[in-house]
């Protein structure tokens, strides 16, 4: 539940500075790689917007601030990685072949 709070405000942070959220996913629970603070496990979380780059400098501003969060990665995508994300939200890479949430509520 906390984790899900955490997402949300920097979700409104990317809203209020007038970015378009594209896509949110939930990962879930994942074991780390290495440790980091002394944890072992953590909630990985994608939010894929389009924003001002002055508002992904204050987004990284408030994830610093927040202790809730351990890491964080910022990335630019070019117009081949938007066109595979697409693919991907569609499921066109899904190895078991079910339709995406989206679709199968239609």
């Amino acid at each position: 539940e906390q984790m899900k709070d955490t997402v949300k405000k920097f979700v409104q942070v990317l809203t209020d500075g007038d970015a378009e959220v594209i896509n949110e996913e939930q990962w879930g629970l994942r074991k780390l790689a290495y440790p980091i603070q002394h944890k072992s496990t953590g909630f990985y979380n994608l939010v894929e917007f389009k924003a001002d780059p002055q508002l992904v400098d204050k987004l990284e501003t408030e994830f610093r601030r927040d202790e809730a969060v351990m890491r964080f990665l910022t990335t630019a995508l070019d117009k081949h990685a938007l066109e595979y994300n697409e693919k991907r939200r569609k499921g066109a890479f899904r190895k078991d072949k079910k339709k995406p949430k989206e679709e199968a509520a239609s």
